[in-house]
């Protein structure tokens, strides 16, 4: 499997994690909004043909979680990709504002 590098961009509002994979000329990213002191929306995850069956939306979402926990900071999860990996890592409720299975308001 092909390595994958992600950055994060943040403009203090909003951002976002963008993932490259090595040898392919496209990007995927995860965007979230700062919602107050210790607390994003991750928003979107999106991810070209191109970048399909790479892992690299997955690992987006495992980057966002690591961070969350070293910063630290709470996930509201409104990103449908999001809360399905969390359907699979329930683990994550550390770092979330809701249980696996439930819609944030």
């Amino acid at each position: 499997m092909a390595a994958i590098t992600i950055t994060r961009e943040d403009d203090g509002r909003h951002g976002r994690y963008v993932a490259r994979v090595a040898g392919i000329d496209a990007e995927a990213e995860l965007t979230f909004t700062h919602r107050g002191p210790g607390l994003i929306s991750a928003d979107h995850t999106g991810a070209p043909e191109a970048l399909k069956g790479t892992g690299a939306a997955a690992a987006l979402v495992d980057h966002l979680i690591a961070e969350a926990r070293a910063t630290p900071f709470r996930i509201i999860p409104y990103c449908p990709f999001v809360r399905a990996r969390y359907l699979k890592h329930p683990e994550w409720q550390d770092v979330m504002t809701v249980a696996p299975g439930e819609m944030p308001e």
